[in-house]
């Protein structure tokens, strides 16, 4: 029987519970609590300097009322990388594989920075869609064109991170794959091969971590525009 690569992206499911609702639930626990003593270990120093510079680089250029989406985009930051990265381990899933997942993450927070504009300056918001200094003639069509391209953007999100990860686990399944029938006939080529496949490894690594960044930093992109 021919094995199907594509397995690796169902959710599995053990008893008739879907495993994906514990890769959602159990990664936080991974994350040491805060701490009100004024030394804390090196872990939960290390893991607050993290937040506290990307909160800064994040939301450097938006203005005070956008700071109020510090926890919602730092959590989200977070809760991406994790899983990203939990998912390049032996036998075990990734929930953000799943296309429906990541349009759940994108759609609700693309759409409230979208109300957000309509209800504080819609004005400024609807200007958006019509470039100044547009022809008559061309109103109309960039008008279109500018409203499709705003709903294209959660697809957009979604399917950016999907693809992204998809096709890196695609790849390290298959170099790993070819590594294993090479070895017993042609060792030097599977060595070969398991060197490119641990080179691919590290590349996945950053892959996952830089996804969840682009993620997050689009979603404060879109909100400096409504704000």
């Amino acid at each position: 029987m021919a094995l199907n690569f594509f397995d690796q992206f169902m959710s599995p499911t053990h008893l008739g519970i879907p495993l994906i609702v514990l890769a959602l639930t159990l990664p936080w626990i991974l994350y040491p609590a805060p701490s009100a003593r004024w030394l804390n270990n090196r872990l939960l120093t290390l893991q607050n300097w993290f937040i506290g510079q990307f909160t800064k680089q994040l939301f450097l250029p938006l203005n005070v009322p956008g700071h109020k989406w510090a926890t919602i985009l730092v959590s989200l930051m977070i809760f991406l990388i994790t899983l990203n990265m939990l998912g390049l381990l032996p036998y075990t899933f990734t929930p953000t594989t799943q296309l429906s997942l990541n349009m759940g993450f994108a759609v609700p927070l693309w759409l409230a920075t979208v109300l957000l504009g309509m209800l504080t300056q819609p004005t400024h918001s609807l200007g958006h869609l019509l470039p100044e200094g547009t022809p008559t003639l061309l109103i109309p069509v960039l008008i279109i064109i500018e409203t499709i391209s705003l709903f294209i953007r959660p697809l957009a999100l979604g399917v950016r991170l999907t693809a992204n990860l998809t096709a890196g686990h695609l790849l390290i399944q298959l170099i790993a794959t070819a590594a294993f029938v090479l070895m017993p006939m042609m060792t030097s080529v599977a060595i070969l091969t398991t060197t490119l496949l641990f080179l691919l490894t590290l590349l996945e690594v950053a892959v996952a971590m830089i996804q969840a960044y682009v993620f997050v930093l689009l979603l404060s992109l879109y909100l400096q525009e409504n704000i």
